[in-house]
Formats: structure tokens, sequence, C-alpha cells
């Protein structure tokens, strides 16, 4: 999904056990009836291990013959990693890639050079009534080593994902390896990332495997060491320190981290890369249209004024 314009979210509530670093409210905006709420990257904290995005998207509800229209826009030096909890997406890409994700499933668009997509609503789904869309995009900066790879994508189904069950728990493993299972995602950085769903009273184990660890809590709320947590936070781990997280009611959280990049990453746009004069190419390569297009579609997203 094409980056927003959008001011870095405020720090949140101050209130927090001595294993939290941080926490981030994210800021929300409507674009055309749609939410989306942005928790990376925010003030104080670019990146969680890989990932330096990180967006909420929806719960929105699409009358009858509308939908998502995110037209063609390109990306460079990351992956993009989408996860759906209702509703589904039409991808489409200048590899000629064409798929639909729909909820547990996970598409994993890596830009490496460059690489341009649009994600829609499909035309059969626009018709279908009650139609809702609730999910994550995340993007995940690939290392220097990989930032001028060609580009690649990747579907992953839904049964292709390993799901842990037991103790009020139902976590599923979408990347990395954790609770015993291991997730059939390659990816050239060690990364997690989980989506967990808890009923009242579950506890949930979280190891300090990974040096950077964080949770956003997508519905329901949560205990950790006597504080508590509502909807729509990011929870930024100190290095470290196993976490009992204590589902108050039932609870979904997303969960990911991993080690530290090797460096800082800068991003414009739609662009991540580790160097400067590498954005800057990227821009003048999508102003002089020199990105590949996506197959079937004319329209595009300028490059912002800014």
């Amino acid at each position: 999904m094409s980056s927003l314009p959008a001011e870095d979210p405020a720090p949140g509530d101050a209130r927090a056990c001595a294993a939290i670093e941080q926490v981030i409210v994210p800021r929300a905006h409507d674009i055309g009836g749609f939410e989306v709420r942005r928790a990376l990257p925010a003030a104080g904290r670019r990146m969680v291990g890989p990932f330096v995005f990180f967006d909420q998207m929806g719960p929105s509800e699409f009358l009858l013959g509308t939908g998502l229209d995110v037209r063609p826009h390109p990306h460079i030096g990351l992956a993009t990693v989408t996860y759906l909890f209702d509703g589904s997406i039409l991808h489409r890409d200048s590899l000629g890639i064409v798929q639909e994700i729909r909820p547990g499933a996970l598409n994993l668009m890596s830009a490496g050079a460059g690489v341009v997509h649009s994600e829609r609503t499909s035309p059969e789904a626009r018709q279908a009534p009650n139609r809702r869309l609730f999910g994550i995009q995340a993007w995940a900066a690939l290392p220097a080593s990989h930032e001028e790879t060609a580009p690649a994508f990747v579907h992953h189904a839904e049964t292709e994902l390993p799901r842990v069950t037991g103790e009020g728990k139902r976590v599923r493993i979408i990347m990395g390896e954790g609770y015993g299972a291991r997730s059939p995602v390659a990816f050239p950085h060690p990364a997690f990332y989980a989506e967990a769903v808890l009923a009242p009273g579950a506890v949930l184990p979280l190891d300090a495997d990974l040096d950077e660890r964080a949770v956003y809590t997508v519905s329901g709320e949560i205990d950790i060491a006597g504080d508590t947590f509502g909807p729509g936070q990011l929870l930024v781990f100190h290095p470290g320190d196993r976490i009992s997280i204590l589902a108050l009611g039932h609870a979904r959280l997303m969960i990911f981290g991993g080690e530290p990049m090797d460096g800082p990453r800068h991003i414009w746009w739609n662009f991540v890369s580790s160097r400067k004069d590498r954005i800057e190419q990227a821009k003048a390569d999508w102003a002089a249209g020199r990105f590949d297009s996506v197959p079937g579609e004319s329209e595009f997203i300028p490059l912002p004024e800014r």
C-alpha cells in the first residue's frame, strides 16, 4: 500500500511496566471512508527489527459497488507484508502477478531494486453485500545485501501458515519461528511475525529470543505486570526480558520483531533504503516513468511534491 503523508504518531500512555520501552498510540486517518492507523514509524521509534512501517487498515465497511482503490505505485528496498482479518484485496504488480488475499493468508512482495503494484477490491467483491476490510500491512526493510535484488512475490494460503492452539490461545505463525512452530515464509533477515487470538484469562508468553520485540493490540484489553493496555496500542519491549501477556477479555494481538537491522534506514514515500542517494534515484526514476508498469492498468500515483 502506498505510504500516506502523515505526522509521526505521538507517544501514548506513560504508565507501563519496566519491561516496556515505549507505548505508541497510532494516529488515525480517514481516506475516503477507509481508516488507517499508523504505528510505525513513530517519534522515537523508527523500526522494530526489520519492520519499518506498520499500518492497521480498517475496520471499514464499503457500500455496494465501492471498494479499495490504491492505484499503481512503486517500492524499493522493502518487502510488503499484507495480512487480513476480514475482507479481501486484489494485488496486481509489474511482475504480472494477480493475487487476491483473504483472511489468514499472507502476501509477501519483495521490492528489491524496484516494483510497482496496485491494491484494489476485486469487481466480484464489490458486488457482495456487507463488505468489510480489516487487516495489517507492514513493511520489512531488506538487508543492504538484498536491497538491489530482483523483485519477487509469494503468496501463502491460510492452510500453509502453522497455527498453535491450546489453553485459550490461537497463534498463527506468519514469519519466523515461535511457540514450537516455524513459518514457511522465507525472509533474508531474522524476523518474527504472528497473530495471537486470546480468550479471557489466557496467558501468552513472549520469550526474549529476539533483541527487538513489539506487540500491537488489535482488539481487546491485556495486562502486563499489572498495567492495562487497550486496543490500538503498540508496545515496544526492552531486550532480554521474558514477558507474560494476560488477556482481560477476548483479545487479538500482532506480535513482531527481529534482530536489529544492519544500519539505519531512510524512508521517503514508498521508498526504503540504507542510502539517501538511492532514494533520490528512485524518485527521479518514478517521475520519469522508468519503473515497469502493472499490466492492464494505466492509472498511477504521481510522485508527491514534498
